[in-house]
């Protein structure tokens, strides 16, 4: 069989990307100018499809039809990555110095420093990351194939070269194929070609072979969806061998950065280039007065691993990922972590009206003539519609199909259809029954009326003028004015010689009267609409529906219509006049898919972060524009891949669930940044200050070194942490500034007590006795040390204080304590920083007993540094905000 060796050569891994993706080109080439029979026997097909063991064998040699950028990194490379990070390479270099100038505990307890940030992230992010994977595989895309001669849905990885695909609105292309059938197919190529307006494909072979495999009219490609029609292909490449997975395969290393990531890296290098300044001048300032170059190289040192967010790493990637995995117990699948922040951010929400506001589960309640009269009639004809129709079956042709639970008789056959596309807003079938060929129309109203020249009462047919309009249209706005949809129905009658018919043939259609559909309410909507707006979330409806029916709902469930506009009333607005009226409009109507993106677009250029809930095809270009673009499990394939964020059930109260864990994520992320900055900030002074106004070290850098190794242990918890409810009442975006502002705000306080624990240490406790005269080395070094244990005492008992004051705006311990899990590992760092001066390590350290008179001391300093914090901490709140 000629397709596996051709396979086989082009999987080479001797060969280059380049040379690889021209030949997978070239393979697809020649099966689309090929004749059909010369196809099929090269890719080893039969029409009925391939059998179970033959695509299980396929599967093994091809491998999964995934593209190189969905592979999860494996364990070593994972690590590496991690590795890579700059503040763990400062780490590693400091550890690297350390042990080569001779300070081998020193390197130690960095090394500890970089196992603990890297391996936690590792363990937990790779923890976490297979739960997500396997719960996301809950939402993966599912293609209709042909195996062992009948329809199958399978997954869309599971896609096998030589498989038969049925494709239809909606479907998502899963591989690149050959058409060998199709009718008013057209598809969305924009991911590949950039070209926005759909392209219509056929199953003709083309006579002379074109430049590009993107310009066979034949030939369909992973990354594209089909907008209207019905096709089989049968697939000739898969996975990396396909066009767009040879694009994928180049971008692979080159992920787009988020406003999260953005984020990040702007904490990270303000706060390295922080430390490189502090750490210049603490080197050259022990120096001079110390007169000791090496002991200020190795102190300069330790400062920088004190003042390094090493855990910011660990704290992120733990906290999206235990994140995902709350959200995902709440009925809300994330497909890319960084999504989680934006997903708390949000301020503004779009969403569509059917099964979001309503419950989705539409009935048949009228089936009248154009005067309001119930017809058989009419809902013959709509039944004949929707039973015969081969397209995408939605609620409404299931609704008329199990309402009107008719037998098919026989002698009818389908002979054509046109299928629904978003520009018609209808669709047709043509159905034969004793030699006469029936054109049968369903669709909007409007789009109905249209194409008519005739209407129809009883058994008489009148001429459509004009002036009837609002007569005819009398009955549908009262059904509308009820909240009921309504869908009109027409027919023509065509002789039995015409069997090919096109959208023109929807013309001099003779109007038979109209289907009416209700949609209940959801109960939910009406609750989650009084939460939103509270939660700091604007709700805008985007419906592609009328006007009186989206009114009627939005009166139901209890969303306000500040203003309505329609989408023809959109299209004649100039840019500023758009602008604001996507400001001031809550509803938008009668929305074209592309107004829907227009819309999304141009409330983010206005400074806004906008969610997008959609689950249809004309809603895929609104969830890619979107900050967040949030579907749902039951929603078309396009519309999932083409989201952030799927959810399980199609409800606004599961997605403000959602926003809320966003943002308990976000605030976590943000209170770790807020310690570590504030606290670094505060220790500038004291050390800055310490280094030239004492004749010794203020601290030995091991001292240092262990002192940060123990607060990086308490901040572990912080991922696991509680959040006040006020932290989350709004949403929460990133403010370095408003950090910036904390930092200097906060951090000095941390200082002032440090400069009490030095007069402490220097005159209450004698430690001036250093540089009395006659005093011994022995004594010097004996004063030193105390200093020095009393300092890495308080210092480490302040800096997990203010882990509990920080990440509340309420009174800590009284009106808000910390979970478990947090208190119990700042409580035992505590407990092992005031037992590490009498313990076997002491010495090791350099550390001293400290008198008991000291701890009556620090516990006074704890309370103030409490107080004084919290009360700071509050008219910062009330000043600049708490986000």
């Amino acid at each position: 069989m000629n397709l596996f060796r051709s396979f086989s050569s082009a999987a080479s891994p001797a060969k280059n990307k380049f040379a690889r993706q021209q030949e997978n080109e070239q393979h697809l080439l020649a099966n689309c100018i090929a004749p059909l029979a010369a196809m099929a026997a090269d890719l080893g097909v039969r029409y009925q499809g391939l059998t179970g063991k033959e695509a299980e064998q396929r599967l093994d040699r091809f491998g999964p039809n995934e593209l190189i950028r969905s592979q999860r990194l494996n364990a070593v490379v994972d690590l590496g990555h991690r590795l890579k990070s700059p503040l763990v390479i400062q780490l590693l270099v400091i550890a690297l110095v350390s042990a080569l100038i001779g300070e081998a505990k020193s390197s130690i307890i960095v090394g500890a420093m970089v196992a603990l940030s890297v391996g936690l992230s590792f363990a937990l992010d790779r923890r976490s990351g297979n739960a997500v994977e396997t719960l996301g595989k809950r939402v993966q895309s599912r293609t209709f194939v042909l195996r062992d001669g009948e329809e199958a849905e399978i997954k869309m990885s599971e896609v096998v070269p030589g498989d038969i695909v049925l494709l239809q609105a909606g479907s998502i292309v899963p591989a690149d194929l050959r058409l060998i059938a199709a009718k008013d197919f057209f598809v969305s190529e924009s991911a590949l070609t950039g070209e926005s307006m759909p392209v219509e494909k056929t199953s003709l072979a083309p006579a002379v072979a074109p430049a590009t495999v993107l310009e066979l009219p034949n030939a369909c490609f992973l990354g594209s969806s089909v907008i209207s029609g019905t096709a089989r292909g049968v697939v000739v490449n898969t996975g990396a061998r396909t066009v767009f997975g040879a694009i994928a395969e180049r971008l692979a290393d080159t992920g787009k950065e988020t406003n999260f990531d953005i984020g990040v890296r702007s904490f990270t290098w303000l706060m390295i280039r922080f430390m490189l300044l502090l750490v210049c001048a603490v080197f050259f300032i022990v120096g001079m007065t110390k007169g000791n170059w090496l002991e200020a190289l190795l102190f300069g040192l330790s400062v920088a691993v004190g003042l390094t967010p090493e855990m910011l790493p660990m704290i992120v990637t733990v906290n999206l990922a235990k994140g995902a995995l709350t959200m995902a117990k709440k009925k809300v699948i994330v497909k890319r972590l960084p999504s989680i922040q934006n997903f708390g951010a949000i301020d503004i929400l779009c969403t569509d009206k059917t099964g979001t506001l309503t419950q989705d589960k539409v009935v048949l309640e009228r089936h009248v003539d154009i005067v309001g009269h119930t017809s058989e009639e009419v809902l013959n004809y709509a039944f004949l519609n929707s039973y015969f129709q081969t397209g995408l079956r939605n609620l409404i042709d299931r609704a008329v199909i199990e309402f009107a639970d008719l037998e098919v008789d026989a002698n009818y056959r389908l002979v054509d259809e046109l299928p629904f596309d978003f520009q018609r807003r209808r669709m047709s079938v043509v159905v034969e029954y004793e030699g006469d060929h029936v054109l049968i129309c369903k669709g909007a109203v409007e789009e109905i009326y249209s194409c008519c020249s005739h209407y129809q009462i009883n058994e008489e047919i009148y001429p459509l003028i004009d002036l009837l309009r609002a007569d005819l249209f009398e009955e549908v706005d009262k059904l509308n004015a009820e909240g009921f949809r309504v869908l009109g129905i027409a027919y023509r009658d065509f002789s039995a010689e015409k069997s090919v018919f096109a959208v023109g043939d929807e013309s001099r259609l003779v109007l038979l009267g109209y289907i009416a559909f209700f949609d209940p309410p959801k109960v939910s909507a009406t609750e989650a609409l009084e939460i939103l707006p509270k939660a700091g979330v604007t709700v805008k409806v985007l419906t592609g529906d009328n006007g009186l029916i989206t009114r009627t709902v939005c009166r139901n469930v209890g969303l306000p219509v500040r203003r309505m506009i329609s989408g023809a009333e959109l299209a004649a607005l100039d840019q500023p006049r758009f602008s604001q009226a996507v400001r001031e409009c809550n509803v938008f109507v009668k929305l074209t898919p592309t107004q829907k993106e227009q819309i999304v677009r141009e409330l983010r250029r206005c400074g806004h972060v906008v969610g997008f809930m959609g689950d249809g095809i004309n809603d895929a270009p609104a969830l890619k524009a979107a900050d967040v673009g949030i579907s749902v499990d039951s929603g078309v394939d396009v519309a999932k891949e083409a989201a952030d964020i799927v959810l399980l059930e199609k409800s606004l109260l599961v997605l403000e669930e959602g926003i809320m864990e966003g943002r308990r994520v976000f605030a976590n992320i943000i209170k770790y940044i807020r310690m570590g900055s504030s606290s670094n900030f505060g220790n500038m002074f004291s050390v800055v200050g310490a280094s030239y106004l004492l004749p010794f070290l203020p601290m030995l850098p091991v001292q240092i070194l262990a002192n940060n190794l123990l607060y990086d242990f308490s901040q572990t918890g912080i991922p696991a942490d509680s959040v006040d409810e006020e932290q989350i009442a709004q949403p929460l975006k990133w403010n370095i500034d408003h950090i910036k502002r904390f930092m200097v705000w906060i951090g000095p306080i941390s200082s002032l007590f440090d400069y009490a624990t030095f007069a402490l240490m220097w005159f209450v406790f004698d430690c001036s006795k250093y540089l009395a005269p006659g005093t011994s080395p022995a004594q010097q070094e004996q004063w030193a040390r105390l200093f020095q244990t009393g300092w890495f005492v308080e210092s480490l008992l302040t800096q997990t204080l203010i882990v509990h004051i920080i990440r509340t705006r309420r009174i800590p311990f009284f009106q808000s304590s910390a979970s478990l899990p947090m208190t119990m590992t700042t409580l035992a760092v505590m407990a092992v920083g005031a037992w590490l001066p009498y313990s076997p390590c002491a010495d090791a350290l350099g550390l001293v007993a400290l008198p008991p008179a000291y701890w009556a001391w620090i516990a006074a300093f704890l309370v103030g540094y409490g107080v004084l914090t919290h009360g700071l901490k509050t008219w910062f709140i009330h000043r600049y905000g708490g986000n």
